[in-house]
């Protein structure tokens, strides 16, 4: 039998950049096979050609045995390929059923009309078949990012897909609602489809997939069976080196608190309150980690601490002062660092170069301004330490933000924000779409400013990774706090029923916020 996808000899060549270097990749039928690979890897780049969204300088494109050449995602839909983004397409007043047949409606008086009631019908017998939990009348805006995902996969089935591509899919899941995905996985592949996962986090790797490839430098280093390797050889495949894949921190010497929030109330951009009634502190030489779903208001406290956003109460205080109306700048001139959740809209211009990117910010301050006019020769220096350091792709301090991967942004903009000598750092997601070196490096950079008694506020969907990092850790539901927790002592199950809205049960799971390490929730000794 012909596998489902023989990506043969693939070569992808931009201006100045081979991003696909002679690539082979072979998908068997019915399998899910795992696709890893550091940032500028060309695991993206790889999968836009099988979708049809690039056109492959050298090489062939063969699914289910028959070459095909794909000028855009439409002739790969029309073979059996379907591709569920990172960020959901769907259309939030519409309904599941809405959404799943959009673009495809069933109709009827010779096509004068949409058969809604057919097209109803159709998305119930889909998911029924695959065994999904959807309400087809279920409008979007009212579901959890879990039920969305699986509108996404019905749509890519509802248009015929045999082969699924999913990017980063439990980037936006809670454990529990990861769980529920991959047992879709399992039923998607006994029904003989293909599933190709693009996933940084190893142990989820290994986990569902059947194979596992991994890319380096936009080449193929090997492809290995998921139960025949471990996590330290794939971190060594992906990397070149070998790779501590956990966090090793000591304990915590803290000392004042540097930020606290007072009962804030912080509403979105619809005038809905995301925020309500949340009181917190960050001490000096302490990590103090925020987790929960994404939308659950994390953004909106963020902006209102950084001076973003006007919060409609409560307060800010930064090291004993009431800061809850400075603006953005004064906090810079301050020494409150912060690298935002959204790279593009808050930490980027991304037409300027990186010699303008890196002093965004402080760009009316010395070194960077001298006399009012600004000093290229020393905003070009420090872009260039930011690049070195920070193992920023290519190494260009001429290159454009826009020009980089989403993962070499990333490491540009935790670079600049680290270098600001910073009193407390405000971190949301700080290695989202950063591969497990570049990952590794970053949470030592963390480690180091704590040990150097910064006070940082992280933000991250990244289980793993804010239970590693933090010494006490809120989990937020619809824009309260939950509880908070002692990392260490809680169990990953607990903080999944927190980040659903559940209390776990009374049986000593529960780390309260008022008994770890003799601290309250908002920080203070009792």
């Amino acid at each position: 039998m012909s596998p489902s996808v023989h990506l043969d000899g693939i070569t992808k060549r931009f201006p100045g950049v081979l991003a696909n270097d002679d690539v082979d990749l072979v998908v068997e039928d019915g399998t899910v096979h795992a696709l890893l690979g550091e940032n500028g890897a060309g695991k993206t780049t790889l999968m836009n050609v099988l979708y049809g969204l690039y056109e492959p300088t050298e090489g062939r494109v063969v699914v289910n045995g028959e070459p095909r050449r794909f000028d855009a995602p439409g002739d790969a839909i029309d073979a059996g390929i379907g591709m569920i983004h990172q960020h959901f397409m769907l259309v939030d007043p519409m309904t599941v059923a809405e959404n799943v047949t959009l673009g495809n409606e069933p109709t009827k008086w010779l096509g004068l009309a949409v058969d809604r009631d057919r097209a109803r019908a159709e998305v119930v017998e889909l998911r029924d078949r695959y065994g999904f939990d959807v309400d087809p009348d279920a409008t979007i805006a009212d579901v959890g990012v879990g039920v969305q995902q699986r509108v996404e996969i019905l749509k890519a089935l509802y248009r015929g897909a045999e082969i699924l591509i999913l990017d980063e899919p439990t980037a936006v899941l809670t454990p529990q609602e990861v769980e529920d995905l991959f047992v879709v996985f399992d039923e998607l592949t006994s029904q003989g489809k293909t599933i190709i996962f693009i996933t940084h986090k190893l142990g989820e790797a290994m986990a569902v997939a059947d194979e596992i490839t991994v890319l380096r430098d936009g080449r193929n280093v090997g492809t290995v069976a998921a139960g025949g390797t471990t996590r330290e050889e794939l971190a060594e495949l992906m990397v070149g080196r070998e790779v501590l894949d956990r966090v090793e921190k000591p304990p915590a010497a803290t000392g004042d608190v540097v930020l606290r929030v007072e009962d804030l109330a912080v509403d979105d951009d619809r005038g809905i309150r995301a925020i309500d009634g949340v009181s917190l502190s960050v001490r000096g030489g302490e990590v103090f980690g925020i987790a929960g779903v994404d939308g659950n208001g994390q953004a909106e406290l963020v902006e209102a601490i950084t001076g973003l956003r006007e919060p409609e109460a409560g307060a800010v205080i930064y090291r004993g002062e009431d800061v809850t109306d400075w603006s953005r700048r004064r906090r810079i001139d301050a020494r409150m660092a912060y690298v935002p959740e959204d790279r593009h809209e808050r930490g980027l211009v991304m037409d300027f170069d990186l010699v303008g990117n890196g002093i965004l910010g402080s760009q009316h301050r010395e070194p960077f301004s001298r006399g009012g006019r600004i000093d290229r020769a020393e905003t070009r220096e420090h872009a260039s330490e930011i690049i070195a350091e920070y193992d920023v792709r290519p190494p260009n301090p001429d290159a454009t933000a826009e020009s980089l991967s989403g993962g070499n942004q990333q490491k540009f903009i935790v670079g600049r924000e680290f270098a600001r000598d910073p009193e407390l750092v405000v971190a949301t997601h700080p290695t989202r779409g950063v591969d497990i070196g570049s990952t590794e490096f970053i949470h030592d950079r963390l480690l180091e400013l704590r040990a150097a008694g910064v006070a940082i506020l992280l933000v991250s969907s990244k289980l793993e990774e804010v239970r590693g990092l933090s010494d006490r850790l809120a989990v937020v539901h619809d824009g309260e706090i939950m509880d908070v927790v002692d990392p260490e002592a809680v169990t990953e199950e607990a903080i999944g029923l927190l980040m659903a809205g559940e209390e776990p049960a009374a049986d000593g799971e529960r780390a309260s916020a008022g008994a770890v390490d003799g601290v309250t929730a908002d920080g203070e000794g009792r």
